[in-house]
C-alpha cells in the first residue's frame, strides 16, 4: 500500500523521483518509510487543531473578508458568543454520536459473517488450495 500511494509523487515532472526517494528516506520502502508514516500521522491532527486555533483567532481579531467592498459594519454579527456557540454544539453533537456508535453500537458497520463461529476444519469456498 505505501509503495503504490508513494509512487505518485514520482509522476511530479523533475522533482517526483527525487521527492518520492526522500519520503521513503532511501529507494525503497523501509524502516524509515515506516517511522516517518507514524510520526506523521501522530503529530499531524495536533497540527491541524493548532492551524485550526490560529484561523480562528485572526478571523476573530481582524473579521472575515469583504469582497465585494460594501460598508456594513452595522450589520456585523460578532463571532463569540454566536458562533463560537454554534461551533460548540456541532462538535458536542458529533461527539456524541462518535460516542454512541462505539460504545452503545460497536457492531454496528460490521458485517454478519464476522459472528459465524470459525471452524478450523472447513477451507471457505472462495479460497482455493
Amino acid at each position: 500500500g505505501a509503495t503504490v500511494i508513494t509512487n505518485l509523487f514520482s509522476a511530479i515532472p523533475y522533482v517526483g523521483q527525487a521527492l518520492t526517494n526522500w519520503i521513503w528516506g532511501g529507494f525503497v520502502v523501509c524502516d524509515a518509510t515506516l517511522k516517518r508514516f507514524y510520526v506523521l500521522h501522530m503529530y499531524m491532527p495536533f497540527v491541524l487543531v493548532g492551524l485550526a486555533g490560529v484561523h480562528l483567532f485572526y478571523l476573530h481579531e481582524t473579521g472575515s473578508n469583504n469582497p465585494l467592498g460594501v460598508d456594513d459594519s452595522g450589520d456585523l454579527v460578532p463571532f463569540h458568543p454566536y458562533y463560537s456557540h454554534k461551533d460548540f454544539l456541532g462538535i458536542l453533537i458529533m461527539v456524541g454520536l462518535l460516542i454512541q456508535v462505539v460504545l452503545l453500537e460497536p457492531d454496528f458497520f460490521g458485517s454478519p459473517e464476522n459472528f459465524i463461529p470459525a471452524n478450523p476444519y472447513k477451507t471457505p469456498l472462495h479460497i482455493q488450495p
